[in-house]
Formats: C-alpha cells, sequence, structure tokens
C-alpha cells in the first residue's frame, strides 16, 4: 500500500534558533509529525482501492469520498500530516523574508500592505480557541483569504490552498514561550521563506 511520509527537513533542528528551540523543533518533527503519519497509514490499510495514487491533499479536498469507516480518522490524521508538512517546508534560516512579484501584487490588492498581511495572520493565529491553525490561503480564483481552522481541520476541506501557516498548539511553542502564544506568532515571521510560499501560490 502507498505509504505517506512527512516532509524531509532542509535545516537542522537547531537551525531555527532563537526563534524556535533545537527541542521544540526535533519533538515536533520527530514525535508529534511522525505519529500522524503512523497513524494515517494505520487507518489506511485495507483501504489500498481507496488511497490508489491519491495525494493526501487531494484526499482531504475530496472528503465525501473517503469511506465512512474511516473518514474522521483520516480527517484528523491526514490534516495532521498535511498541515504539518506545510509548516515544516516554509520555514527556514535563511529566508526570504518579503514576498515580490504576483504574491506582493495580490496582498497589495487584497490587504492594502504586507504589514496589514502579517496583522490580520497575526489576529488570526492569536484568537484561535485551543488548538489549531492561523493561514493565508488561496481560492480557487486565485485570491487570497485568512482563515484559521481547530484541531488538524484543512483549509484543502473548505476548498481552499493553504500557502502559509502559524501553528499554534501549544506543542510548537510552549517549551520556549510557555503561555506566551503572542510572543511565539510574532517572532516566526523571522523564519518564514517567501520564496517557498511563492512558489506555492504560482502553482
Amino acid at each position: 500500500m502507498k505509504k505517506f511520509e512527512k516532509v524531509n527537513l532542509t535545516y537542522s533542528f537547531n537551525a531555527l534558533e532563537p526563534y524556535i528551540d533545537e527541542e521544540t523543533v526535533r519533538i515536533h518533527y520527530t514525535k508529534h509529525l511522525q505519529a500522524y503519519v503512523d497513524n494515517l497509514n494505520a487507518a489506511l490499510k485495507g483501504y489500498e482501492k481507496f488511497v490508489d495514487k491519491k495525494s493526501i491533499e487531494y484526499i482531504l479536498s475530496n472528503v465525501s469520498s473517503i469511506p465512512k469507516a474511516i473518514r474522521q480518522t483520516v480527517i484528523n490524521q491526514g490534516g495532521g500530516v498535511s498541515n504539518h508538512n506545510l509548516y515544516f517546508s516554509i520555514l527556514s534560516p535563511n529566508p526570504k523574508h518579503k514576498p515580490e512579484g504576483k504574491l506582493l501584487k495580490e496582498i497589495l490588492n487584497t490587504f492594502g500592505s504586507f504589514n496589514n498581511l502579517k496583522k490580520e495572520l497575526n489576529t488570526a493565529s492569536l484568537n484561535q480557541f485551543g488548538s489549531g491553525y492561523g493561514w493565508l490561503v488561496k481560492t480557487k480564483r486565485n485570491k487570497l483569504k485568512i482563515i484559521n481552522t481547530s484541531n488538524q481541520d484543512s483549509p484543502y476541506s473548505l476548498g481552499y490552498i493553504p500557502l502559509l501557516t502559524i501553528d499554534v498548539w501549544e506543542h510548537a511553542y510552549y517549551l520556549k514561550y510557555k503561555n506566551l502564544r503572542k510572543d511565539y506568532i510574532e517572532n516566526i515571521w523571522n523564519i518564514i521563506d517567501f520564496e517557498i510560499i511563492e512558489s506555492l501560490y504560482e502553482c
């Protein structure tokens, strides 16, 4: 059966310091994300015909097609895989800090300025009650929108393509920031790589 995997890190566990500490990255990636990968693959055993050659993003975009017996498990565990894979892929110790080109043009059209985008996404992330994510997503018409989601719900299931995410589950920041979610949200912009996000927008 096809096995889903976690994204390969392009940086070492300590490379995101001082903004995210080594222990948090190591545990988040090797324990939390790996658990979602293992649980997703376990849930899909016996459903080889359903999985076939589908990506997890395709599956989450078509939740009504998931067999009912495993639907919620796949939404939870598959969302955990997809959401985390994006999160880890857009972080970099040497990021491109600001967008350019088509993405910047659409940011200006939608939010008025890059700083306004940051403020709105920070607010969405900070105000997410409990565990979840703040997102910058692309609509089917290539427009931009900021949303937040609970637990491991995926923007794909809402008809959006995720471009940028801020993980606000406590395990993403609590070892360093304790209860100061706001500080973590503000600091993560230092390691968000807009070269990756631009490529996602232009796909």
